[in-house]
């Protein structure tokens, strides 16, 4: 067992184990621990300052699940955008699940966006169910405001997969962008651009939302398809 492994073992926390594995359907459950996510950021953390965690990095692929929550969070702390890029292009192709998925959000990326979208159509249309589902989420989070472009709704509208956590992706990012960009983003609905399943996902998802108004999540819902749509 390697030091970071006895680290996260001794961090294990059976109930939340038993909480956890239903949520990853797909993650063989000898590959769970079991260790709250606050305690791997805090370990990320201190690994980051203490430095010699590089190997770690490299070790490519991890054992268990929660040694690549502690590398996606290693990630996040790394301040120097090329480097930080280049490490989650290596890492990306070990994404197995969407927790290991989402908990990838390098921090230096929110000062580097002209050069993270650069990136962002290669994920798109890389054929790899989390790689695209990362891709989208870059999206979501950075390019949803003031660096918005209609465009990018066209990039994830044009993303076509059978892949639950991919379409569920998109309908998150549309859901999103009905709360940011309604205007530009309400079209993609009333002309049916997304398949059925998206399509009413993300009706959902934004009349779930506290950020689309009374009236607009009235007029989304006539907006819902039938199955012979």
């Amino acid at each position: 067992m390697t030091d970071i492994q006895e680290r996260l073992f001794a961090l294990r926390d059976p109930a939340y184990r038993d909480f956890t594995l239903p949520l990853l359907p797909d993650l063989a459950p000898e590959r769970m621990i079991g260790v709250r996510m606050p305690a791997m950021r805090a370990l990320a953390k201190e690994l980051y300052r203490a430095g010699g965690y590089e190997d770690f990095l490299v070790s490519l692929p991890h054992a268990y699940h929660e040694e690549n929550c502690l590398h996606a969070f290693l990630i996040g702390e790394i301040g120097d955008f090329a480097r930080c890029i280049a490490e989650t292009e290596r890492f990306l192709p070990f994404l197995d699940n969407w927790s290991v998925c989402d908990t990838l959000k390098p921090k230096c990326f929110l000062k580097n966006r002209a050069a993270l979208l650069l990136r962002i159509p290669a994920w798109l249309a890389s054929g790899e169910t989390y790689t695209v589902r990362f891709g989208i989420e870059m999206l979501m989070s950075h390019f949803l405001d003031g660096d918005f472009r209609p465009a990018y709704l066209d990039w994830v509208a044009g993303v076509r997969s059978e892949e639950y956590y991919v379409r569920m992706m998109v309908a998150w990012y549309f859901a999103t962008a009905l709360a940011k960009q309604y205007e530009a983003a309400l079209p993609y609905l009333e002309q049916q651009r997304l398949e059925r399943w998206t399509h009413n996902k993300t009706i959902q998802k934004a009349v779930e939302s506290y950020r689309v108004s009374d009236a607009r999540k009235a007029y989304l819902k006539t907006l819902k398809r039938k199955k012979e749509d």
